[in-house]
């Protein structure tokens, strides 16, 4: 019978992938019934230990794949997590830019205040980072040209201020450039240029300005109308001229004056009419003929967003609309640039003279004054200038003419030669009844400039006596004629107590009259305190803060209290509607921008 495992047991042991025994050919282990007892043992115990190890090396293999599975799931769904959050933030922000877009497509709900009140106004923003503005370089040199594009330090400096400025300007808030245009479109494509990159602009015509009308405070650049200085048409018939901005008044006037026309409106020496309708001026002949507002006819305007405007045509007289003309005259650059303008014109006079008087005291002189305007007696002018203020002709030696160290009333008279010599007989007369003690009038056209230059030089003359480190302000107020004299005099007074030097020199005929102080930088807030009680004092006297010199930077926060806070807070919802993101000349006239703690003086 054999010895050798049955087919079954191998069978059996193949089945539980057990190692199938070595066959050899040794008698001693085919044989021996001991050692077949001892390898029978030994394959029963390595198929045991075999079949554990597999069983745990399987389990162990089998939790491993597991585990492996579980990370992978894991993995798998913080993946899927994290694009599913990016997959709704982009669907949001989508949902959200679509619903922007369709928002300025489609009609919004009107603002329903007739009023914009500072408190609800949002500060203005600009983008005055240096590459924006090289970038804007670029684009204003492709516009006017390399060379009417100015970044050079003096030019920014004289277009930030000036020696007879009220306003001390900030070193850091001057513009980052000058420009040049010479054309209305020139002008239109530059506010495109500014409205795009968001760069705040101020124009500059004469700046001639005394309340920091050109001032910047928001950099940006400067718009200076210097080769806009052509007079484009003379109509002789019609009586009206067509000019540019940077034309002066006195060199119209020397142009005109050979066609026998005469342009009334006589502010300073180097007024131009860019700054002249600005600001509304008027000058020593406004008592006669009045201010700028009735010489304007028509103006062509560049608005914020660069869009030209022609606010009238040429007729004397017109109700077609609203009156665009004189809603921009007095507006200082804040609501638009003009670039042409359409003047009224009238023929000179047949006969002027002029007739100067002395006078003991202020009072007698303004008293003389109201005397005249009360019997309604045609002078051309009436100019007074006090005793410190002939003082300081004297001394500066800027007429041929030594005069009288009194206050002074300097009369102007036109018309016909016998209507002249009328109204120097009836001034005499009442000028002898209110107290002068001395009368002179021009008997040639020689004497006529002598007399008269005395008032021209009024303000020169004054800064020629300043010592040392001394800076002008130059402040103008008007009152009802009544209020004139006694104002006068408590202003004289204030100057006198002050320790500050100054003089007075006014428009008396119209109520209107301007200091002209002397103070230097520690006498700074003691100046501002004295022209804090000018104005308060004409404004309680139901006058006005500023005459003829405008609003600028230095009288702005007087505004609510002459004309009421909504009067000024109609004046900027007109503002923002023309200029809703305050481009031009921004911070004068009104605040777009609530000011800072302690920066508006108690009233």
């Amino acid at each position: 019978m054999s010895r050798l495992p049955s087919r079954s047991a191998c069978a059996g042991l193949r089945s539980i992938r057990a190692p199938r025994p070595i066959q050899t050919a040794s008698p001693w282990v085919a044989f021996s019934g001991n050692t077949r007892l001892y390898a029978t043992e030994k394959t029963k115990k390595s198929m045991e230990r075999s079949f554990q190890g597999q069983m745990l090396e399987s389990v162990t293999s089998r939790i491993a794949r597991e585990r492996a599975e579980r990370q992978k799931f894991a993995d798998q769904q913080q993946v899927s997590l994290g694009s599913r959050r990016w997959a709704t933030t982009f669907i949001v922000l989508a949902s959200a830019g679509v619903s922007y877009f369709i928002g300025t497509k489609s009609a919004r709900d009107p603002d329903p205040s007739s009023t914009s009140p500072l408190g609800l106004v949002r500060d203005p923003k600009y983008k005055n980072d240096k590459p924006n503005l090289e970038a804007a370089w670029a684009d204003f040199a492709a516009i006017v040209g390399r060379e009417n594009v100015s970044t050079v330090e003096e030019d920014l400096n004289t277009h930030a201020n000036s020696d007879w400025s009220s306003y001390r300007s900030n070193e850091l808030e001057k513009s980052f450039m000058v420009v040049y245009p010479g054309s209305t479109e020139e002008v239109s494509e530059i506010m495109k240029v500014c409205h795009r990159r968001r760069i705040p602009v101020v124009g500059y015509s004469g700046g001639t300005s005394l309340e920091g009308h050109f001032t910047p405070t928001r950099g940006g650049i400067c718009v200076d109308f210097r080769r806009m200085d052509k007079i484009i048409a003379l109509h002789k018939d019609d009586l009206d001229v067509v000019v540019q901005p940077a034309v002066g008044w006195e060199r119209l006037n020397e142009e005109i004056g050979h066609q026998n026309l005469f342009f009334p409106p006589d502010p300073g020496p180097g007024a131009q009419i860019g700054g002249m309708i600005g600001t509304g001026c008027s000058g020593t002949n406004a008592y006669r003929y009045g201010t700028m507002r009735e010489w304007v006819l028509s103006l062509t305007v560049v608005l914020a967003d660069g869009t030209v405007i022609k606010t009238r045509q040429r007729p004397r007289k017109s109700s077609a609309g609203y009156d665009l003309t004189k809603l921009f005259i007095g507006s200082e650059g804040t609501l638009g640039l003009i670039t042409e303008a359409t003047l009224k014109l009238t023929t000179k006079p047949v006969s002027t003279s002029v007739a100067v008087c002395g006078f003991g005291t202020i009072r007698q002189a303004a008293d003389c004054v109201a005397r005249v305007v009360g019997e309604g007696i045609p002078v051309a002018a009436v100019e007074i200038l006090d005793e410190e203020q002939m003082k300081c002709i004297n001394q500066a030696g800027m007429t041929s003419k030594q005069w009288k160290e009194v206050p002074t009333l300097f009369f102007k008279f036109s018309g016909t030669e016998r209507g002249v010599k009328e109204q120097i007989s009836l001034v005499q007369g009442m000028a002898k009844l209110a107290g002068s003690k001395s009368f002179e009038f021009a008997r040639s056209e020689t004497e006529k400039a002598e007399l008269w230059s005395a008032r021209k030089e009024a303000l020169w003359s004054t800064m020629s006596v300043a010592k040392p480190g001394d800076r002008v302000w130059t402040g103008d107020v008007a009152v009802p004629m009544s209020q004139l004299p006694l104002l006068i005099e408590e202003t004289k007074d204030d100057m006198k107590k002050s320790g500050m030097y100054g003089t007075i020199v006014g428009h008396v005929g119209d109520g209107n009259f301007h200091i002209i102080l002397l103070s230097n930088e520690e006498q700074r807030p003691a100046a501002e305190e004295l022209v804090h009680r000018m104005v308060k004092r004409a404004v309680e006297l139901e006058g006005t803060v500023t005459g003829e010199h405008g609003v600028g930077l230095v009288k702005r926060d007087y505004l609510p209290h002459e004309l009421g806070e909504s009067t000024v807070d109609t004046m900027r919802k007109i503002k923002l509607a023309l200029d809703p993101l305050c481009l031009l000349n921004a911070d004068k006239v009104i605040r777009v921008q609530r000011p800072k703690p302690g920066e508006v003086a108690e009233w």
